[in-house]
């Protein structure tokens, strides 16, 4: 209710935060927000900027990483590019990493996709390994990005490792902590992103786990005046020097676009009624609710776990029909996943139920359960369950 609250008094002032003298209550707000932000990741100094959503602050990363290495794109475009920019990337990454190489004009050939382990993390070895075969070929390593919190398994790249790879090759690194970042608030779960503070980026939405209203997304930068250098116009019709206060606070010119919504004061809001402590609090439950599932699906001979142990608080798992029990191979997870598709069709005719559904590499169709929404309970998850078991026995 208080994010909501801030998006209606948000609505109202229907004010652009391009530039202090048009929202100065609002453009200090953001100021205070980033840096409490920064601060959790573990940055003292740094810049950061909210953007609409977090495929535009994943963009922002890389558009940073690519000036570092090439700075004369900016007024010469593709033709400054002395070597072919590769980014680095896991093999359950957000498709908004390839996304945002073929907006640049990089091209989604030019991201490599590296196997991950068991549990969905990214294969280190086989990291360096295709590092060493860019150099080999002449191409520049340009970012990695570190998936914290992947979108199917909820899986958290090492940081460290990479880090270290990144330091080694003098690479750009970017987190993607856009669903994983919430843990940061906890001191019980933050250790899924340790090493974070090596990272040169950050992209964090806090209307996932932090439960804030759509869109709320911020990208963080460990440096300072980096946004400013890689974007800024110095449009003197919007953007002049000789103004009666700081213009520092004039934000338009650190950004790729110029009216920008105001997306930080509901979280500012939250923040302000529930503190870092409340936050804590939510996102402890979130990973809860997450135990309670997987205790539950235990107890049960109809589901089976692709993953015993989840890092985060997606729980993926096939519901497994008395018909299938002592099916083996192929054919019995082939039929799993047409299962699966007809189980949730059933549930949405019957309007009592939504649960996600996809397949990942070679596994069919499987549920994908996770957990953002702070109301949920116990006894709602004891009612998912229950609803699909009946449902598995009409088949």
């Amino acid at each position: 209710m208080v994010s909501l609250a801030g998006e209606w008094l948000t609505a109202t002032t229907n004010s652009n935060m391009f530039t202090y003298e048009v929202s100065p209550v609002f453009v200090l707000i953001e100021k205070a927000v980033l840096q409490k932000m920064r601060e959790l990741v573990g940055w003292p100094t740094g810049d950061g900027i909210f953007a609409p959503g977090g495929s535009i602050s994943t963009l922002y990363a890389i558009h940073l990483a690519r000036h570092r290495k090439f700075p004369l794109c900016k007024t010469k475009g593709v033709y400054a590019l002395t070597k072919r920019p590769i980014i680095f990337t896991s093999a359950h990454c957000h498709y908004s990493i390839p996304q945002a190489a073929a907006v640049m004009g990089l091209g989604t050939d030019s991201v490599v996709e590296i196997p991950v382990d068991e549990k969905g993390r990214m294969d280190i070895d086989k990291l360096e390994e295709q590092i060493m075969a860019c150099l080999e070929r002449g191409d520049e390593p340009m970012l990695i990005n570190a998936t914290c919190g992947t979108t199917v398994l909820g899986a958290f790249d090492p940081i460290m490792p990479i880090a270290d790879l990144c330091e080694k090759y003098d690479i750009w690194l970017h987190a993607d902590a856009a669903w994983g970042g919430g843990v940061l608030v906890s001191r019980k779960h933050r250790k899924l992103m340790n090493g974070i503070e090596r990272a040169n980026s950050v992209t964090w939405n806090p209307h996932k786990m932090l439960g804030a209203h759509l869109q709320c997304s911020a990208v963080l930068i460990r440096e300072p005046n980096q946004l400013f250098s890689c974007n800024n116009m110095s449009a003197d019709y919007l953007f002049q020097q000789d103004k009666h206060y700081n213009v520092e606070y004039d934000t338009g010119d650190k950004a790729i676009q110029c009216g920008r919504k105001n997306d930080v004061f509901k979280l500012w809001l939250m923040w302000r009624a529930k503190g870092t402590l409340g936050f804590e609090r939510q996102v402890n439950g979130l990973f809860e609710l997450r135990d309670h599932l997987v205790r539950r699906l235990n107890e049960f001979e109809d589901f089976e776990l692709i993953l015993p142990e989840p890092e985060c608080t997606n729980v993926c798992f096939w519901y497994v029909p008395p018909s299938c029990a002592n099916m083996v191979g192929n054919r019995r997870y082939e039929r799993l996943g047409r299962i699966t598709a007809i189980i949730k069709a059933r549930m949405m005719d019957r309007g009592n139920l939504m649960v996600g559904y996809q397949p990942l590499d070679d596994r069919p169709n499987f549920f994908r359960m996770l957990f953002s929404n702070a109301a949920s309970t116990n006894e709602d998850v004891d009612f998912m369950l229950e609803e699909i078991v009946r449902i598995g026995h009409e088949l």
